[in-house]
């Protein structure tokens, strides 16, 4: 029975396939009698279709993007810790690459040593140091970001310097208290002379973390290990039982070395470590200055001598007034006679460019002479001839170049000027450049369109040039003008009728202290006058409000004694605690 039953299920199974076979061989025929046809792809377009100008303006942003890149890195890496504040701003206006190239190219030829060599060792040496820091001082920050590597791409490898890499065992010099303890790693650089450090320059280095990252200090207790350790790693004044290591953290000087009452030498004193320490993360001064700070001259030809200066009035946060004033000897001009009367003619020409030479604006100007006689050209040929420009500009560096020809002789003259524009900063008290003036009177509304020369608001400002001795000179039967603008005394509280309080733009509570120092003859200064005024009645008299406050004196010289002096004025605004201050030198004559 069962072989029975098997053989039929093996019948069954069979059939099975043997149909199955039957229907797939159909299906097979049918596929291959009556094919089926899939549809092509769709065709892929071959042009781009047009972009939005939105689209456009963004692949041009990526793009500037991409090309600014190396200009970037050289800005924020490459020269981070040499590159001033002026440079950075100056460099940041740049436009172009044509700029920017100019610019870097200026910047270390102003750093060159020999300007004429085709090398510049400054720059080589710089990335020299860099790429030592990059490969000595890493730890998982870059080595030029380090403390130790911004030292040493400043100022260069160390004179001496003591290395304790794995800390441990340190006994205390007796400047910091002697004895014995256990540090963290540190390390100790000293330089012998550092410019605008001065001599024997010591700077400490600490790795608290054990990561490798050693940060500078100004407390030579912080390599301490056992600092907070209770009654370990005593100082031999605590030991003697002459301080106690408690007291470490009542000290005021910055510090928390055990010293007890011992006096600290003069180089751990807490406001030189302070000097030092902001020092440090200066920029180095520039040894080659071209135009960075000081006011330079570059004189072609002799024979038509100048005097040029700048003075700067802030209008707005971001627009100055700036006055040029350009001043000649008539005895310097060469007379033409014309008519029986004989004349001077000068072409003066000004440019005012950005440090990389970029062309910001310029002046033109015909200085001409009255027309006068022979017989009294004389007297006519004494005395200056003098003329301002004002221009607005920007918070910057510039250069301004100012050219003068005499038409007549053809005699030429080039000045070179530094202008370093400031900011107004509306958060802090601020001040216009202080002008000592050999004229100064209100000017009447009516005249001030009528080309009234050296108006600053309503009042008439004709600065005194530089005399032979680089100092604007004054006899003793002149009258002094000083004139200077203050900005942003906080306004003080009124009371109006109705008892309530508010701000009040004409009144401030602050002083202005004007004090005048005569030079001595070893250098020294000596105090020979002072008055104080208080600014609510500065305000009062000039008409003004506590964001513009317009300080003048009149200083008649009679009682001078022939000598060299300078005045300076410090405002005071006593509601913020800020102060400002403007000094200026000058000579008495007889």
């Amino acid at each position: 029975m069962r072989k029975t039953l098997a053989y039929c299920s093996l019948l069954v199974l069979c059939a099975l396939g043997l149909l199955y076979l039957g229907q797939s061989g159909a299906t097979a025929q049918n596929s291959s009698a009556t094919p089926t046809q899939t549809p092509a792809p769709p065709k892929k377009e071959t042009v781009a279709p047009a972009k939005t100008a939105k689209q456009q303006k963004k692949d041009e942003e990526k793009l500037k993007k991409e090309l600014e890149t190396p200009y970037k890195k050289w800005l924020e890496e490459d020269v981070r810790w040499i590159i001033s504040d002026e440079e950075v701003r100056a460099f940041k206006h740049l436009n172009t690459d044509e700029e920017r190239e100019s610019f870097i190219e200026q910047f270390w030829l102003r750093r060159n040593p020999d300007p004429n060599s085709e090398e510049n060792e400054a720059r080589e040496e710089h990335y020299r140091r860099l790429a030592y820091a990059n490969e000595t001082f890493a730890s998982g920050i870059p080595g030029w970001k380090t403390d130790r590597g911004m030292i040493y791409i400043k100022f260069g490898p160390p004179d001496e310097r003591e290395e304790h890499a794995s800390g441990g065992f340190y006994e205390r010099p007796i400047e910091e208290g002697g004895g014995e303890t256990s540090t963290y790693p540190f390390e100790k650089w000293r330089y012998r002379y550092l410019e605008g450090l001065g001599n024997d320059v010591n700077i400490e280095f600490v790795d608290t973390t054990m990561t490798g990252e050693f940060h500078m200090t100004q407390d030579p207790s912080e390599k301490d290990a056992l600092l907070y350790v209770p009654n370990a790693g005593l100082t031999m004044y605590e030991q003697m039982g002459l301080a106690c290591k408690t007291c470490r953290f009542t000290r005021t000087d910055g510090t928390h070395l055990g010293t007890g009452s011992m006096p600290l030498p003069a180089s751990m004193d807490q406001f030189t470590r302070l000097e030092q320490f902001a020092n440090l993360q200066k920029p180095p001064e520039t040894k080659f200055k071209d135009l960075q700070a000081d006011i330079t001259s570059s004189v072609k030809y002799n024979l038509l001598p100048m005097l040029v200066r700048a003075d700067y009035i802030p209008l707005t946060e971001n627009t100055v007034m700036t006055n040029v004033t350009v001043q000649f000897d008539r005895k310097d001009f060469q007379y033409k006679e014309k008519e029986g009367l004989q004349r001077a003619t000068v072409e003066v020409t000004g440019s005012i460019t950005t440090i990389a030479r970029k062309f910001v604006t310029s002046f033109d100007e015909l200085v001409q002479t009255d027309p006068v006689p022979a017989e009294y050209l004389e007297t006519a040929a004494k005395g200056p001839d003098i003329f301002q420009k004002n221009l607005q500009l920007k918070p910057g560096l510039y250069r301004l170049n100012v050219v003068a020809k005499d038409m007549n002789s053809g005699n030429t003259h080039r000045f070179e000027l530094a202008m370093n524009v400031p900011r107004l900063d509306e958060d802090h008290l601020s001040a216009s450049s202080l002008i000592l003036a050999d004229d100064m009177r209100p000017v009447d509304k009516h005249s001030i369109g009528l080309k009234e020369a050296f108006v600053i608001n309503n009042n008439k400002v004709r600065p005194r040039m530089d005399g032979d001795d680089g100092r604007p000179d004054f006899k003793r039967d002149m009258t002094m003008g000083i004139y200077l603008q203050l900005y942003n005394f906080a306004p003080d509280m009124i009371t109006t009728p109705e008892g309530l309080q508010k701000l009040s733009e004409k009144k401030a509570d602050g002083v202005v202290t004007l004090e005048l120092l005569r030079n001595g003859p070893n250098g020294g200064t000596e105090v020979v006058g002072r008055s104080d005024d208080e600014i609510s009645e500065v305000i009062k008299q000039n008409r003004g409000g506590a964001a513009e406050v317009v300080f003048q004196k009149k200083l008649p010289l009679a009682g001078f004694e022939p000598g060299q002096y300078t005045i300076k004025v410090t405002a005071t605004d006593r509601k913020r605690n800020q102060t400002v201050t403007q000094s200026a030198p000058f000579t008495v004559l007889n």
